[in-house]
């Protein structure tokens, strides 16, 4: 170059005008939303505003959640109540009460087994007696449990016989518990020998 081409104010002038203005960048291609600028492949952007998908609650009934439990309730409540009057419901009572022997009393030198049939309601329970007989011998209370189901209970007296002659003897159940009630029977004791 030579010195009559050189021009300093051809070549200052970008000193006094500032500095450059940027151009507006134009993108290379618009798909839908996202704008591309240059090549190669670039991650989709975010939507600038954010997305809400909007979730649909079916209105609740009033009371709904009380009549889903309510047959389950009502069940267990039924199962409870039973249980309950199983176990501390009425007890048992006794309906009737009879006292049998062999009619022709015992053999020689035999014993006779005198028999108290209870008649019950069926429900369990505990029944309390004694046995008296006419010879003046009485026990002591005893007991006889009951289990659920059975309608009766049988009580036996043994009552032992020994030597020759006659007696005209009586056995006579005494049920205390529940409630008081009293049967007996009537027999003979016969050894002619």
């Amino acid at each position: 170059m030579s010195d009559e081409e050189y021009s300093a104010t051809v070549l200052g002038s970008h000193w006094f005008s500032g500095p450059p203005q940027p151009q507006e960048a134009v993108p290379d291609r618009v798909e839908g939303s996202v704008m591309r600028f240059g090549p190669g492949v670039t991650a989709a952007m975010p939507a600038p505003f954010p997305v809400v998908v909007p979730v649909v609650v079916p209105p609740r009934r009033r009371g709904a959640g009380l009549r889903r439990y309510t047959l389950a309730a009502v069940v267990l409540a039924a199962v409870l109540a039973y249980l309950g009057w199983q176990r501390f419901g009425p007890g048992i009572e006794v309906r009737e009460v009879s006292v049998t022997t062999d009619p022709a009393g015992p053999a020689c030198d035999a014993t006779a087994d005198v028999v108290a049939v209870v008649g019950t309601n069926g429900r369990p329970g505990t029944l309390t007696y004694r046995w008296v007989r006419s010879d003046g011998t009485r026990s002591q209370e005893l007991t006889e449990r009951v289990p659920r189901g059975q309608r009766e209970a049988r009580l036996h007296l043994l009552w032992t016989f020994r030597g020759t002659g006659s007696y005209r003897a009586k056995a006579e159940l005494q049920l205390l518990s529940p409630g008081q009630r009293t049967a007996a029977v009537d027999f003979t004791y016969r050894c002619p020998r």
